[in-house]
């Protein structure tokens, strides 16, 4: 640590013209849980009142000093250059005056680069977009572990993280090879950065923010100015000199992969704005580049993704035309070409067979398979051609359809829809055939009949084109043209009131069709007063919070739960509200079945879609949810019911849970026997409201009981969700698998395997756990499988686009046992679906790359895997390729196992596990 009168570290604030936003820069600073530090703001000549804002904010802290320079600069490397010079710290860091610093991002930076003596430190940034809250991480593939990288070679990927400001420098690292950002050009950071990390021997990676990138509406920053010419003339000259440096410092070998971060980075974000731009922008774009896209070598454009190699060539052969429609395609899978064209077994984007050997190779989408997709993963495109004004609030809009891959037919439905904070409207769309593969239709919008809240609304919605084929339904985007003018009117509704409208094209993004409404009239009065009404909208939401938050609903809980309970009231939940399934479904179902005199309620957390219509529901954690749980006589629930209410006298809790125990469970988990005393009592609160346990196996008793310290009645009934699994050559469930195949578009001639891993403690919702190369496996056997990859809801998984002809998302299914009824076979990881599945008697494949860290450091497990496992353990492509290819050979091997994992784990399933809890639980209420 530094000297006391001696800063730890230096933060370089920069700041032009920006005198409302510096204050919260350096109040980010100064609030740091490090303290000793130093800010240091240098003013590139401001013509504001920026420099007595600063002058007293650094009057105000003596931490705090500012520095004006003579003469603007026109960019941030002069006064950061300034900052450099001005330092005092052993470290550094930049700032900019419109961001700000997580205020933990000084004292975690300090202590990782001490700790490893790198010669940096970076981490995450976070871009917060003002106008919405919303925030999102800046290539969060680089930022999933703390590490030391030993120099760039072995991690050519940061240098996609060309910014400056989320790094913490050694002084004199930065002293000792003379870094300073290149003055009179913009993009300094990339030069910086290509400098810092080529004369690095390491630098640390932390996994957390350590900059907020605060992007606020209508920015005119360097960097939302692309626009302009001259930006690009900027970001290729920058280009350029990191070249140059590249050569001059001896590191020609990284120039292959700096290029790829150029068209992956910098150039990508050009071709997103081609469908923006007029003809003349483009004419003079690619006279502006072209020489140094020729310069690149093939082997990175080998590299990116189609959609963008196709645009690469259509700009570099003059088509910029093309080249702008074929952007709308960038980042956004299922937006069609306007045209194929089919030769010899091979598809090329166009009209026309390319003539050249280059457009040959570039343009060809064979791998694409378009007329292999399923319905609900395929590729369409629908363009607003034109917006006719009519009377009053009415539009007419005429629509085109583009549909290369054949989606479209006599029994898809298609409407287009809009909705506010209300029902969605939906305008029936006719489409009229006006050749291969394309449609016209016309419709007409009544921007009146927009349904929405009686205090109106203000905002943006987009118009999309829903199609329906069956149950299957899918939200497709209506592009909208780059010069559609914009369309303003005063639109009064009888039941809302007036708005003003606005309808334009998006101009960004997807270029969508956007419709904004401001409210008029009486609605608008309060808008004008602005900070005031939010102001006051806060405080109305913090007593509201008050009024029915936690504890206001806590207090009638404790009241109503004195009251006797209501002897035929069930509550059942299931997956904590997430839909119709697991356990409780089928102990549900069989009351049903009985007829038995019960008023049943569902806890659902919003989405209704699973549950039946006749099925009573409740929002979880409502104030109906509190009602029902208090005067309810019985509890069914699959997780554990929140444990802030206690069971009430006279109530009996069925818990169900939801599956056995491979890895550890209750207080074997370290991270709840190692937690304070209040969390471990806590938690053996919630499991002695517990009345009645099901167990599946001996296995599950030896295991979750005393792991959870249950001391109750235990049920030895198997699970009644297993007892569709027992019985699944039955026709009701023969059935089901049919149903299920149809929906999820499986074709008549293939098998499918069920991909269903488990969650990562450590990396919820991150997708992180589908681990298996899924271009690799469909390329070897997606002709005759179909992979329907069910991820755990703490979890997320999205199809990549090329493979939409063998892998479906099977995460619309509520009950994961239509899945298992339609497999063919279970590949999984550690999830106790296996456990379930072997009730089906078909092949478990168990693909475990990473068994050693789930084991020692995810959370731990019961068993030696290898020693349980009911069929190979595979940790590659090529194994499971393999074992999927010999699988009667695989299921012969390893019968014995599959066995003895059956007498292990379903020993308790006999296919009447629901008859037997309703039996048991509910004894009181049997005729």
């Amino acid at each position: 640590m530094a000297e006391a009168d001696t800063p730890d570290v230096s933060v370089t604030i920069i700041v032009y013209n920006d005198e409302g936003r510096l204050p919260q820069a350096v109040r980010t600073v100064l609030e740091q849980t490090l303290h000793n530090l130093e800010v240091i703001i240098v003013d590139d000549c401001s013509t504001d009142c920026t420099g007595r804002v600063a002058r007293q904010l650094a009057a105000s802290d003596s931490r705090v000093r500012y520095e004006r320079l003579e003469q603007n600069s026109g960019g941030c490397s002069a006064p950061r250059n300034r900052g450099i010079e001005l330092s005092r710290a052993a470290y550094l860091m930049f700032l900019d005056s419109d961001d700000t610093l997580p205020r933990h991002a000084c004292k975690s930076m300090l202590t990782v680069a001490e700790e490893t003596a790198a010669d940096f430190v970076t981490g995450e940034v976070v871009r917060l977009f003002e106008e919405t809250g919303l925030t999102e991480f800046w290539y969060p593939d680089l930022f999933t572990e703390q590490r030391v990288v030993r120099g760039i070679r072995s991690a050519p990927g940061y240098l996609f993280d060309h910014l400056s400001t989320n790094k913490l420098y050694r002084a004199d690292f930065i002293a000792r090879h003379n870094l300073r950002f290149p003055e009179g050009i913009h993009y300094e950071d990339q030069l910086f950065c290509a400098r810092a990390y080529t004369a690095a021997k390491t630098f640390a990676v932390v996994p957390w923010a350590t900059y907020t990138w605060r992007l606020a509406p209508g920015s005119q920053s360097i960097s939302s100015s692309r626009h302009k010419i001259q930006n690009v003339v900027d970001r290729i000259a920058v280009a350029r000199m990191i070249d140059a440096h590249l050569a001059d410092s001896g590191n020609e070998d990284l120039q292959a992969e700096k290029d790829y971060k150029f068209l992956k980075h910098d150039f990508r974000l050009y071709l997103g704005d081609l469908p923006f731009r007029d003809p003349a922008w483009r004419a003079e774009f690619i006279d502006v580049v072209r020489s140094y896209l020729d310069g690149i070598a093939e082997e990175a454009y080998a590299r990116l993704s189609r959609e963008e190699r196709i645009c690469l060539h259509l700009l570099r052969t003059g088509r910029t035309e093309e080249a702008a429609a074929a952007a709308r395609m960038l980042g956004r899978p299922q937006v069609a070409p306007r045209h194929v064209v089919a030769e010899n077994g091979k598809v090329w984007w166009g009209s026309m067979v390319p003539a050249d050997e280059a457009g040959r190779r570039e343009l060809e989408i064979t791998t694409w398979r378009l007329h292999d997709q399923a319905f609900s993963t395929g590729r369409l495109r629908f363009e607003l051609e034109a917006v006719e004004p009519l009377t009053g609030a009415r539009l007419r809009l005429r629509i085109r359809a583009y549909d290369p891959a054949g989606l479209l037919d006599e029994q898809t439905g298609t409407a287009l829809r809009l909705a506010t904070t209300g029902p969605a409207l939906e305008i029936p769309l006719h489409l009229r055939p006006m050749g291969a593969g394309e449609y016209l239709s016309e419709a007409l919008l009544d921007i009146r009949t927009v349904p929405m809240r009686l205090v109106g609304y203000a905002g943006r919605r987009h118009l999309v084109v829903a199609t329906t084929r069956g149950e299957t339904q899918r939200n497709d985007l209506l592009l909208a043209p780059r010069d559609l003018p914009e369309l303003r009117a005063r639109v009064t509704s009888p039941s809302v009131g007036a708005h003003m409208v606005s309808v334009r094209s998006e101009g960004r993004g997807a270029g969508r069709l956007e419709i904004e409404w401001r409210r008029a009239g009486v609605l608008g009065l309060a808008e004008p007063l602005g900070p005031r009404v939010r102001a006051v909208k806060r405080k109305a939401k913090r007593v509201k919070r008050l009024l029915t938050g936690r504890e206001a609903k806590m207090s009638l809980y404790d009241v109503l739960a004195r009251l006797p309970v209501r002897k035929d009231l069930v509550v059942f939940e299931s997956m904590e509200g997430r839909g119709y399934a697991d356990n409780p479904r089928y102990v549900y179902e069989e009351l049903c079945r009985r007829n038995l005199p019960l008023k049943a309620v569902w806890s659902c957390n919003g989405d209704a879609s699973s549950f039946p219509e006749d099925v009573t529901l409740v929002v979880r954690n409502s104030w109906s949810y509190v009602r029902a749980l208090a005067r309810a006589r019985y509890w069914v629930d699959s997780h554990n019911l929140p444990h802030l209410y206690d069971k009430p006298q006279g109530t009996r809790y069925l818990q169900t849970w939801h599956g056995q125990t491979l890895k550890t469970m209750g207080f074997d988990v370290p991270q709840l026997r190692m937690s304070p005393p209040a969390v471990r009592q806590r938690h053996r609160d919630s499991v002695a409201r517990w009345d009645m346990l099901l167990c599946p196996s001996t296995e599950f008793e030896r295991t979750f009981v005393p792991a959870n310290e249950y001391t109750g009645e235990l049920l030895r009934s198997g699970y009644p969700r297993n007892d569709v699994l027992v019985r699944w050559h039955e026709p009701e469930q023969l059935d089901r698998a049919t149903q299920t195949r149809e929906k999820l578009e499986i074709p008549e001639n293939r098998k499918v395997l069920l991909y269903a891993p488990t969650f990562r403690d450590a990396s919820r919702n991150s997708g992180r756990p589908v681990r298996i190369d899924l271009e690799r496996l469909v390329d070897e056997i997606g002709d005759e499988w179909v992979l329907v990859v069910r991820a755990h809801y703490y979890d997320r998984f999205t199809i990549p686009p090329r493979l939409g002809h063998a892998l479906r998302n099977g995460a619309g299914f509520a009950d994961v046992n239509d899945l298992m009824l339609v497999s063919d076979a279970l590949l999984t990881d550690y999830s106790s679906l296996m456990f379930d599945y072997a009730n089906l008697g078909r092949p478990i494949l168990l693909y475990t790359d990473d068994y050693e860290d789930y084991r020692r450091v995810e959370r731990g497990t019961y068993y030696d895997l290898e020693e349980i496992a009911p069929g190979p353990i595979l940790a590659t492509t090529e194994e499971l390729t393999a074992a999927l290819r010999n699988l009667p050979d695989i299921v012969e091997e390893h019968a014995w196992r599959y066995a003895r994992f059956q007498e292990m784990f379903c020993g308790y399933e006999t296919g009447e596990a629901s008859k037997l809890v309703v039996d048991a639980f509910f004894e009181d209420r049997q005729p």
